[in-house]
């Protein structure tokens, strides 16, 4: 030993086995082995509380997140029924269709519709302004003349009216209620994991099963909405995300829409629909105020004038605006600006009429009038001759069916009282597959409108007041369901939003106390801290049932009291301890450092292009921390510490920007990222030489996990067979895997058919079971990966004279004990199950996903290499908080983003033939979150590593250390967590809240439960068994 208390050779222990007297012998160790078991028992218990105290975090996590989501994503049930032309909602006499083609449920009115989507075609946009009024000139003032010009000069020919969007204000929402005649939500419920296309029933499938041939012309989001709906030699489809660009979509539907309307070409489609983008786009750009929106405007009034010169007596013209824009020209939320768009219908027919005379105009503000964009679907589909969808919710439109004249009230009450039905048996259907009631208001209503008609006379005319009466009824109906269907489904419950900001922010504000200013034993702690919790949770309860009495609107109140009362008890303990308590704030560069990276990414998040590139930035700052562990590193005062940890350093730099080459962009980052996770952009393949990949871990892996073992000289015992045969045996078998894979795809063996399948999911089963079966069993029952050596030491020898050879003396009775691995046999033995874990993980990533999991668990070796030679690992924050880091950067570089679509479905069937729950869902959360498992499984080698056997209860200290490291490490997911749920909740109407802040605060959601779970099962019960073996070696 040195002077300054270091081993010479830390990798071993050597010690010289004394004599000593039988009985003295006996009495020792049965004095040691009582103790032994004391000690082993105390841990024990010790234990099961920690466990029980980390299920506590974790339910309230949940609990808060469980509230926050019942308030944010408000979810409608998709029903599959479909609307049939032959099976009415209802019978009426009166209507008696004798061909299909004559129309279904009403007799159509146009063959034909040309329909023409301005993206945010503001209705104020449309309305003429004039010098006298206030407001002073604006460039979208009387910049679209026509719209409003054609109405008033022929009332008969054309309408225009204000069109309210239900928020949220985002092109494809709106798509979905122009289409469905339902209201939006951010998640519908169904059974279609395929994200944005519509599977409900709607006027473009209603318009294909009646054999119309669809064309559309403009912003590609409709092709993903209906995929394989339009004709594929007509259509022409731009891409819509580019809002710098004002001209490209508008003028290509500029291009083809006008010869398609000419006479040679009106046979070859039945409804063409076209989507102009450039008002919009000019909007997000520069605002509607701007000289390029009046260049838009009157762009599209040209179209317009011309669309109307061109279009025959069959035909329909429909002109309108998906939503508005506000002063800026964003669009996303509910303000006035947002939801008021136009709707201009033009026919050479007169088909039109007004109510009212006082409605021969349109009106002067949005306010006046409206009609909302979910009644476009049943006008259109009585017009043109179609079933109204079954999930529709909207009313037909007055003024298309009040005729000429504009006393058609037989005409108005038929075709209400058909939606009126058509909604009535939806909401029946809903209510039944929601085990719900129906609304018994809107079923009052629907009893008298039917008595009304019921009592209609045969002889009463169209004009006659009976039917206006009854029109009257039915319109309160459907107004009626509309009201109670939007309050369900279209609106933010912010009560239940708070509450559950309110959960997570104590339980956020508790974790950092308990972390970072509680200086006992956490350990000891534990019953102190679960008996105020469960007397807090048991009060918090009924007091928060009393909290209804005054918030009727808030729902999971007695959840919220549970989590409350809990909290308060968690932090009631601290101040009973406050004696023990010190000041949370950062101590050390490396603490401050740690504070950073974690309160710049919960401060970041509230910017849509943080959040969009946090791979990019979660890089920065691991390399960041790299570069400043290198110079550190160089200042290590010990030689060995310096020469480690000045290897390690940039070894770890080089492994993270090796893994950093692996990519999946998601739409928002183009152009400025190019996907190399699959093939090329447009594949979801692996490249030949991606294949390559796998074969590298398995012949390399191995070896580096071997090194590290061996600087211990660990690598003994189980180690040997579980790393030199089990573990690459099984890292071939996944690199064979995707190969075969590859094949299957590729079709590289046709005459093998079913048959390569098989082979390929009995290899992942094969893979599963030694990674699983013989992986945990290896960790379960083998000792330490130590190896211990007796040897004799060799006589002294004496010699007499500078001539005479030494004379041989009698060999000494203490021998020479050696213990190989003495310097590291917790960590040794607790990656066998990180190892195990990894398998599994590795085995459900795609080749490249395959090369960025092996460099994860290189750089996790690496860093806590150099973690320990800094003698950082144990004491400071910075080791919990990168292992979240690059557990964060992990999951990015396995091919994932925070939107749906990265979600990788086929890793549901790789050990499968068919789905199989609850086996599917599991395999699928492995593979999305693989890295965030891996490194919260690895927490405990944070204490672990290079901890040395020592003298005394070393199993309750390393059992606290381990318990506040992953206190530490759950604190900042749930601080991330708790960031992306607040900015969710603040930006609740901003325009990328359905894009980016919404589906960031569910996959934080989702990662901070993930990883409370693995830390539990995995991380403290793999700890469990990791001091077991080692004691049952070394006691207790």
């Amino acid at each position: 030993m040195t002077e300054n208390g270091r081993l010479d050779n830390p990798q071993t222990s050597t010690v010289r086995s004394t004599p000593a007297s039988k009985s003295t012998k006996q009495n020792a160790e049965t004095k040691e082995e009582h103790w032994s078991k004391q000690r082993a028992f105390l841990f024990k218990i010790s234990h099961a509380l920690q466990i029980i105290f980390f299920l506590w975090l974790f339910s309230l996590h949940l609990i808060g997140i469980y509230i926050f989501t019942k308030g944010f994503l408000l979810t409608r049930l998709v029903l599959d029924y479909k609307s049939e032309c032959n099976v009415p909602p209802i019978e009426i006499a009166s209507l008696s269709l004798r061909d299909t083609r004559d129309g279904c449920w009403y007799p159509r009115t146009f063959n034909k519709a040309v329909i023409i989507i301005i993206d945010a075609l503001r209705y104020d946009f449309t309305i003429p302004y004039h010098a006298e009024d206030n407001g002073g000139e604006l460039f979208f003032r009387n910049s679209i003349p026509t719209l409003y010009d054609t109405a008033v000069e022929t009332p008969s020919n054309a309408i225009l009216l204000p069109f309210i969007a239900d928020p949220p204000t985002t092109t494809l929402q709106r798509l979905k209620g122009l289409t469905t005649g339902t209201l939006p939500t951010f998640h519908d419920a169904g059974s279609n994991f395929a994200g944005m296309t519509i599977e409900e029933d709607n006027l473009i499938s209603q318009l294909r099963v009646a054999g119309k041939n669809i064309v559309h012309l403009g912003d590609d989001t409709w092709h993903s909405l209906f995929p394989n709906e339009f004709d594929s030699t007509l259509t022409r489809a731009y891409d819509s995300f580019n809002v710098w660009d004002l001209h490209t979509v508008d003028n290509g539907v500029i291009e083809h829409v006008f010869p398609l309307l000419q006479p040679g070409n009106s046979t070859k489609w039945d409804v063409l629909i076209g989507h102009f983008l450039g008002v919009d786009h000019a909007g997000h750009r520069y605002g509607p105020n701007h000289p390029a929106m009046r260049e838009k405007l009157l762009q599209m009034d040209g179209v317009i004038r011309h669309l109307k010169n061109l279009v025959d007596d069959e035909t329909l013209l429909v002109v309108m605006g998906d939503h508005g824009m506000d002063s800026k020209g964003d669009h996303g939320g509910e303000s006035d600006d947002e939801v008021e768009a136009a709707l201009w219908m033009y026919s050479k027919q007169p088909v039109f009429g007004r109510t009212k005379t006082e409605f021969a105009r349109p009106p002067a503000t949005a306010k006046e009038r409206p009609v909302g964009q979910i009644d476009l679907v049943p006008t259109l589909a009585f017009l043109l001759g179609l079933p109204v969808p079954f999930n529709n919710l909207g009313s037909p439109i007055e003024e298309a069916f009040a005729g000429k004249s504009g006393n058609d009230w037989r005409t108005l009450a038929t075709v209400n009282r058909l939606t009126a039905a058509q909604i009535k048996r939806y909401q029946k259907e809903y209510a039944l597959a929601k085990g719900e009631e129906a609304v018994s208001d809107a079923a009052e209503l629907w009893a008298e409108a039917d008595r009304q008609w019921e009592t209609l006379p045969n002889s009463a005319s169209s004009s006659s007041p009976k039917y206006e009466t009854t029109y009257g009824t039915l319109q309160k109906y459907q107004h009626e369901t509309l009201r109670v269907c939007r309050s369900l489904w279209a609106s933010f419950n912010k009560i239940d939003m708070v509450h559950g900001i309110i959960v997570l922010a104590t339980g956020l504000v508790f974790l950092v106390s308990y972390t970072r200013a509680l200086k006992e034993d956490v350990s000891l702690l534990a019953p102190a801290f679960l008996r105020r919790i469960f007397v807090g949770t048991a009060i918090g309860v009924p007091i928060s049932l009393l909290q209804s009495m005054f918030l009727p609107d808030a729902s999971s109140l007695s959840l919220f009291g549970a989590a409350m009362g809990g909290s308060i008890g968690a932090l009631s303990t601290l101040y009973k301890y406050r004696h023990a308590l010190c000041s949370p704030l950062p101590k050390s560069i490396w603490g401050l450092l740690s504070f950073m990276f974690t309160t710049l990414l919960c401060i970041g998040f509230a910017a849509n292009s943080w959040t969009i590139f946090e791979d990019e930035i979660l890089l920065f700052f691991v390399a960041t921390f790299a570069v400043l562990a290198l110079v550190y590193s160089l200042r290590q005062n010990y030689g060995n510490d310096r020469f480690i940890a000045t290897y390690h350093a940039p070894a770890f730099l080089i492994l993270i920007r090796l893994a950093s080459t692996s990519r999946l962009c998601r739409d928002e980052q183009m152009p400025y990222c190019r996907s190399t996770y699959y093939a090329s952009s447009t594949s979801s393949t692996s490249a030949p030489w991606q294949l390559l990949l796998p074969y590298l871990s398995a012949c390399f892996l191995p070896s580096v996990i071997k090194n590290f073992y061996s600087t211990t000289k660990s690598y003994e015992a189980s180690a040997v067979f579980w790393y030199g045969i089990a573990f690459r045996t099984c890292l071939f078998l996944i690199a064979i895997f995707w190969t075969l894979d590859a094949a299957d795809d590729g079709n590289w063996f046709p005459g093998l058919g079913t048959n390569l399948k098989t082979i390929r999911v009995l290899i992942a089963q094969l893979t599963l079971a030694i990674s699983v079966g013989v992986g945990i069993a290896t960790f379960s029952f083998s000792k330490p990966c130590i190896k211990i050596l007796i040897r004799n030491p060799d006589p002294p020898s004496i010699s007499s004279g500078p001539t005479d050879p030494p004379t041989p003396q009698p060999s000494s009775p203490n021998p020479l004990i050696t213990i190989n691995g003495h310097a590291n046999p917790y960590a040794t033995h607790y990656l066998l199950l990180i190892t195990s874990l990894f398998l599994p993980l590795l085995l459900l990533q795609t080749p490249m996903g395959n090369l960025t999991l092996t460099l994860t668990l290189y750089s996790l070796l690496a860093l806590l290499e150099l973690l320990s030679h800094l003698h950082l690992a144990a004491t400071s924050p910075l080791a919990p908080t990168l292992l979240a880091l690059l557990g964060q950067f992990s999951f990015f570089k396995t091919g994932h983003q925070a939107t749906l679509s990265s979600i990788q479905w086929s890793s549901a069937f790789i050990p499968l033939h068919s789905l199989v729950y609850p086996l599917s869902p599991l395999l699928v959360i492995l593979n999305t979150f693989a890295g965030p498992i891996l490194l919260s499984a690895s927490v405990p080698l944070i204490v672990l590593w290079r901890r040395p056997i020592t003298p005394g209860n070393k199993s309750r200290g390393i059992l606290a250390d381990v318990s506040r490291a992953y206190a530490t490490f759950v604190c900042v997911w749930a601080a991330w967590g708790l960031a992306t749920t607040v900015w969710a909740w603040w930006l609740r109407r901003h325009l990328m809240v359905y894009r980016v802040f919404g589906p960031r605060f569910m996959m934080a959601a989702v990662e901070v439960l993930v990883v409370e779970v693995v830390g539990v099962v995995m991380g403290l019960g793999g700890l469990r068994v990791t001091l077991d073996k080692v004691g049952e070696v070394f006691g207790w």
